[in-house]
């Protein structure tokens, strides 16, 4: 049995939560778990985070595999959210000349 820490999901639909937990690698993302290692609220600009760090050491040290996510969390306290690109609305210009070089 491989042993991984990541995020499960809890809360609401529009007021999300994550539960940081160490599970068995081939549990379903929401399914049974070892161990609750802490939690993430991201909320806005005022995120909160609680990690058991003595913990995370532990299942770490016994071979416990991070998720990218987890990783981020434990050593920043953040994670990076990737942002939508913004679309440019830009008059495409076509003219018949430039589009057929055959003809010139």
């Amino acid at each position: 049995m491989s042993v991984v820490i990541r995020l499960t999901r809890t809360g609401k639909k529009h007021s999300i939560s994550y539960r940081v937990v160490a599970t068995d690698k081939l549990a379903k993302r929401d399914g049974k778990f070892l161990e609750i290692l802490g939690y993430w609220l991201p909320q806005g600009k005022k995120d909160t985070l609680n990690l058991k760090k003595d913990r995370i050491e532990y299942w770490i040290s016994k071979g416990a595999q991070p998720s990218p996510t987890v990783k981020s969390l434990i050593a920043t306290g953040t994670v990076e959210r990737k942002k939508k690109p913004i679309k440019q609305n830009q008059p495409e210009q076509k003219s018949a000349q430039s589009n057929n070089p055959a003809t010139q």
